[in-house]
């Protein structure tokens, strides 16, 4: 993965937050309007033996988070970014490193993202994410709405 400024700010963002960086995530993948985090296991434990389903709700969260900051910056764009609502599937349990993808729910939403931030200063957008399996199984599905508000 090629390290660009916008990259590098995210990852400094996410190390800044306490809880985000006990979780020890790094950026693994950016290309084509999906993000890939990854986790370690020992990280995100739970007395199971197994990932505490608190992390990969989180993981998956931040993916989100990350790729409406992540195209936002890369229109040259300022802004708050909040989730507004989210809803969680857990499907199996994870025995491995947490790995995440997230991408936008609507590419013509997404497509529009930073026009509409621009003319409205406000803007709203649905991601999807999932928590997937080595086997290329999913373990957790999370489909989320995002707010941006554009700073200054």
């Amino acid at each position: 993965m090629t390290t660009t400024p916008s990259l590098a700010a995210l990852a400094a963002h996410f190390a800044g937050m306490p809880p985000v960086a006990a979780m020890q995530p790094s950026l693994d993948a950016w290309d084509a309007g999906v993000l890939r985090l990854r986790a370690p296991l020992a990280a995100n434990i739970n007395d199971k033996g197994c990932a505490f389903g608190g992390s990969l709700t989180s993981l998956m969260t931040i993916a989100g988070w990350g790729i409406v900051s992540l195209t936002l910056a890369e229109a040259g764009l300022d802004a708050d970014i909040y989730v507004a609502d989210s809803r969680v599937r857990y499907l199996k349990p994870v025995f491995e490193d947490l790995v995440v993808d997230a991408g936008f729910d609507d590419p013509l939403e997404a497509a529009g993202l930073a026009d509409v931030l621009r003319q409205q200063g406000r803007a709203s957008v649905r991601i999807q994410a999932r928590t997937l399996l080595a086997d290329g199984g999913v373990a957790a599905t999370l489909v989320a709405r995002y707010v941006a508000i554009a700073k200054g």
